[in-house]
C-alpha cells in the first residue's frame, strides 16, 4: 500500500487507527483457550469486530515467537486472512529489526516476500547499512524507531551531543537520506506528549505509528494537536486497551466498542484539518 492508498484509507473510513494484534492466552477468556488454535481463532473474532473502525494491524511478532512454531503459525494465517478478507487494511509487522546488511537482507526477504505485510518496524542503531535492505522493495515501508513511550527511552534518545542535538533528531535527520516520506514512518510515543512539535521540526511530512494511546496512558488530543498534519501523517495504535475490552464470550464485542471510541475522536481531529 502506498502513501495515497493510506491516505484515501484515512479520510474515507475518518480513522487513522491501528490495531495492536498482541495475543497472550493468559490474558484471553477461558472460551478462546478452548480452540485448537487459540491465537488466530482470537485474532480473527477481533479483526473482523474492529476492521469497520481501524485502517491498520500491527502483530507484534514478540507473541507469536514465545510459542514457537505454532505460534508462527497462528501469524501466518492472520496475516492470510487479513490479506484475503481485509486487503485495504495496512499491515505492519511489529518485528524490531536490524543487523548487518546481509543479514537485514534476510529480514527483508522474510517479510516483505514470505509474509508480503506491508510495512517492517526497524531498529537503527546499527546504522545505514542495517536499515537500507529494508527500503529496497517497492510499495513497502520501514518504520524506524525514533522516540519511543517506554520509560528507558530517556536512556539514549533524549541524550544530546555537544551541539545539543538528542539522538532521536539525529536518527531523524540521517535516515532522510536514505529513505523518503514515500517510504519511511517513524515510531513515536504517544506519552512523549509535547515532543511531538519537535519531531515535525525535523519530520514534517512522514507518517507516524504513535503506540501508547490507552494501556499506557497517551493522550490522542495531545498527540493530534502537535503532530497531525494536512495529510494526517498519524497511525495511532492502540493494542492492550482494544484487545482486552472483555473478558468473557463477548470480548470481541467490547473490542469493538473501545475501537468506535477511538474512532469518533479520531474523526473530530480529521475534521478540524482545513
Amino acid at each position: 500500500m502506498n502513501r495515497k492508498q493510506l491516505i484515501e484509507q484515512i479520510f474515507q473510513k475518518k480513522t487513522f487507527l491501528c490495531v495492536g494484534l498482541d495475543p497472550d492466552i493468559r490474558k484471553m477468556p477461558e472460551c478462546v483457550q478452548q480452540e485448537e488454535d487459540p491465537i488466530f481463532f482470537f485474532n480473527k473474532q477481533i479483526i473482523d469486530a474492529t476492521a469497520p473502525y481501524c485502517v491498520a494491524y500491527k502483530p507484534n511478532l514478540a507473541f507469536y515467537e514465545c510459542l514457537g512454531v505454532k505460534g508462527m503459525t497462528s501469524f501466518e494465517r492472520t496475516v492470510e486472512y487479513l490479506q484475503k478478507f481485509y486487503p485495504d487494511h495496512f499491515i505492519i509487522a511489529d518485528a524490531k529489526r536490524g543487523d548487518i546488511g546481509n543479514t537485514s537482507a534476510m529480514y527483508a526477504r522474510t517479510f516483505f516476500e514470505e509474509y508480503n505485510v506491508d510495512a517492517l518496524t526497524v531498529a537503527p542503531y546499527m546504522g545505514e547499512d542495517s536499515v537500507t535492505p529494508f527500503l529496497e522493495y517497492k510499495g513497502k515501508w520501514v518504520v524506524l524507531l525514533a522516540l519511543t513511550s517506554n520509560k528507558g527511552s530517556h536512556d539514549f534518545q533524549l541524550t544530546e551531543d555537544k551541539e545539543g542535538e538528542r539522538l532521536f533528531e539525529k536518527v531523524l535527520k540521517k535516515s532522510q537520506q536514505w529513505g523518503n516520506e514515500d517510504n519511511m514512518m517513524y515510531v513515536v510515543g504517544a506519552t512523549q506528549g509535547q515532543m511531538f512539535q519537535d519531531i515535525r521540526k525535523v519530520a514534517p511530512n512522514h507518517f507516524l505509528l504513535v503506540p501508547g494511546v490507552g494501556a499506557q496512558g497517551g493522550s490522542l488530543q495531545e498527540v493530534c494537536k502537535y503532530g497531525i498534519i494536512k495529510d494526517c501523517g498519524l497511525l495511532v495504535n492502540s493494542s492492550r486497551g482494544i484487545i482486552y475490552a472483555g473478558h468473557d464470550e463477548n470480548f470481541a464485542q467490547a473490542s469493538a466498542e473501545k475501537a468506535k471510541d477511538l474512532q469518533q475522536q479520531m474523526e473530530v481531529e480529521l475534521s478540524k484539518i482545513g
